[in-house]
């Protein structure tokens, strides 16, 4: 009993770090590139896809004993499916400036490797504390991602962060705004992020509790 804080630390921390989503897993690569254009945009798909996934995590948790093997797929696809409508109406009546921002990427959350795959690989093997641990670690290690490429993308591109201007002689450079700049910048960030963790690799994590 006394290892289980540890352990949940360790779930945490992994997906920030060893198996963060995009760094080291991959995933979600879509919104990284087409939305990060501003640092604001990168945080509110951050926020609103760690919602989704700690929610869909708890979920597939709680039911992992009831799907059939043969219906997991879909009935995961369903449960991820429902929470990002109920996401999207919330943000279209208490965020519209965030729902325009991120438009059709919005509803994609739906379709977001990463959240089918935490549902397939976690959740349902995993009990309801270790899953919402593992969602929020997953989804605060994109939303940093996310926070980090959309910082780097505005200060160069547009001369702003979070809106706000920055003085300066920093030189405004437009190409950081459109797709081939988010291309290079995210893959420095993979680089970077892939390097650092060949240095500071944290320990292996074992499984939460059942």
């Amino acid at each position: 009993m006394t290892n289980k804080p540890k352990t949940f630390l360790g779930i945490f921390f992994s997906g920030l770090f060893n198996e963060n989503p995009l760094i080291r897993l991959m995933l979600g690569v879509c919104p990284a590139l087409a939305i990060t254009t501003a640092a604001l945009n990168g945080w509110g798909m951050g926020i609103i896809t760690t919602a989704v996934l700690i929610a869909s995590n708890l979920f597939v948790s709680l039911l992992r004993h009831g799907i059939p093997e043969k219906a997991k797929a879909p009935v995961y696809l369903l449960i991820i499916a429902g929470f990002v409508t109920v996401a999207k109406m919330l943000v279209q009546a208490f965020w519209p400036g965030m729902e325009a921002a991120l438009g059709i990427f919005l509803p994609l959350i739906a379709i977001n490797c990463m959240l089918l795959g935490r549902a397939q690989h976690f959740a349902s093997k995993n009990g309801p504390v270790a899953s919402v641990v593992d969602g929020l670690g997953m989804g605060l290690g994109f939303t940093l991602v996310l926070v980090l490429v959309g910082s780097i993308r505005e200060i160069m591109g547009s001369g702003t962060w979070f809106g706000m201007a920055i003085g300066g002689s920093l030189p405004v450079m437009s190409i950081f705004t459109m797709a081939p700049g988010g291309f290079f910048v995210f893959g420095l960030v993979v680089a970077l992020g892939r390097k650092l963790g060949q240095n500071h690799k944290l320990p292996k994590t074992s499984k939460g509790g059942a």
